[in-house]
């Protein structure tokens, strides 16, 4: 008789890490759940549902009949993420925290616990992705000290592991698992991999877990939930008021509380104002936040960015972008949205230009720019400068040629009558 796997699975008191957990126990692995606890309650005056998922999640391995753990990653989330996410909202940025949670919450100090304290053989979560490993091989990944560093030498791995989209594309979960190291790419099981939400809810119907169905879908800001946003941030942030001001003629529309409350595209709530307005850019310098008169305006769209220093989920960066310096794959800078054709030049610090297809809307710096080719997710790089807009290149286009009827004025200047 073969050796029994241990694997130890993220039980986050939903249905995904629940199905995960029962799915792993089927296929007769030694399955101990965890739940985490990323955020106190204690602290906030909002809604906050930790202490029901974490009932929850404990209802699921009695259910099951396997061993239940809970651990804390306060402090960490506090000082790894939540403090991140408050500078980059004071950049006049806006963060995805989801993101940045599954590469030093989940995929590192959890991808730790799992393997060096509790002696897994593997770890799992709930995610909708899939990578180019069978279960058996994650399990033969050895096991050695884990490295103190998020991320290894590119040359370490002869066959580093892949990250492909799951079979459920609208659920693929890949875009928000595009930051996370290869270590523990390796060691990570995805039960979920082949399997659609539906059939997904269908499973759970079946084993009982009814108080996991009837939960609403997570929306919020990772371990934070759903709440008024810029309320939340101004417990935390100073007020900085400053200006509305048109990207048009440059006049003073109203004010607001802070630039860090606003991010591009979204309509901007200016009283008195009988047509919307919607935020096109952001000078922390001056405090103005400058807007347009409608949300399909030319100063929302674009298509360049840079990224600062490009995390590859596989070869640091892929040999064909390292021997080209330019690569065709696909973009995306928002879960869901459709991936749009670019090409990608990299450029001496590791940071790489993309070049879109076409213009897309709402470019925002802080989030992350992933990219793939066909099912493959090649990793991510955040956004820290965009290139101009179209209204931008109109205006530029418009002073060039008044500039140039001016010359020809002046070359052949009117006869006196």
């Amino acid at each position: 008789m073969g050796v029994i796997r241990h694997v130890v699975c993220a039980m986050s008191g939903g249905v995904d890490s629940s199905v995960a957990a029962l799915i792993l126990k089927k296929r007769g692995y030694n399955v101990t759940g965890v739940f985490m606890k990323n955020w106190d309650s204690l602290d906030e005056s909002g809604v906050c549902t930790t202490e029901k998922d974490c009932e929850d999640a404990y209802r699921v391995c009695q259910s099951l009949d396997i061993p239940f753990h809970q651990v804390s990653y306060v402090k960490e989330y506090w000082q790894e993420v939540f403090s991140n996410l408050l500078k980059e909202y004071e950049k006049g940025r806006t963060p995805n925290p989801d993101i940045i949670c599954n590469k030093h919450i989940k995929f590192n100090h959890f991808y730790k616990y799992a393997i060096t304290t509790l002696g897994g053989d593997a770890m799992a979560t709930g995610h909708y992705a899939r990578t180019s490993q069978e279960d058996e091989e994650v399990f033969q990944q050895t096991r050695k000290t884990l490295p103190l560093v998020l991320f290894r030498n590119r040359f370490e791995f002869r066959n580093p592991v892949r990250m492909y989209k799951g079979a459920d594309l609208f659920k693929d979960q890949t875009f928000f698992l595009s930051q996370i190291s290869q270590d523990a790419l390796r060691q990570t099981l995805f039960p979920l991999a082949g399997l659609t939400k539906e059939f997904v809810k269908k499973m759970a119907a079946e084993a009982g877990f009814h108080h996991v169905l009837q939960k609403k879908e997570s929306m919020g800001i990772c371990f934070i939930g759903e709440r008024n946003f810029e309320n939340f941030l101004l417990e935390y942030l100073e007020p900085k008021p400053g200006n509305f001001v048109s990207i048009e003629d440059g006049s003073v529309m109203g004010t607001h509380k802070g630039w860090f409350t606003l991010t591009l595209g979204q309509r901007a709530r200016i009283g008195g104002l009988k047509d919307a307005c919607f935020v096109v850019d952001k000078d922390i310098v001056t405090g103005d936040v400058f807007v347009a008169p409608s949300t399909n305006h030319p100063s929302l769209f674009r298509d360049t960015m840079k990224t600062d220093r490009f995390h590859w989920l596989t070869m640091d960066p892929p040999p064909e972008l390292a021997r080209n310096k330019t690569m065709e794959c696909s973009f995306r800078f928002i879960h869901q949205m459709p991936l749009i054709p670019c090409t990608v030049t990299l450029n001496m610090d590791g940071s790489v230009w993309i070049s879109l297809l076409h213009t897309v809307r709402a470019l925002t710096p802080g989030q992350f720019a992933v990219l793939y080719k066909g099912d493959e997710c090649l990793g991510s790089g955040k956004i820290i400068q965009l290139g101009p807009s179209e209204f931008t290149i109109q205006r530029g286009r418009e002073c060039s040629a008044a500039a140039m009827q001016l010359r020809k004025e002046k070359q052949n200047p009117e006869p006196v009558r």
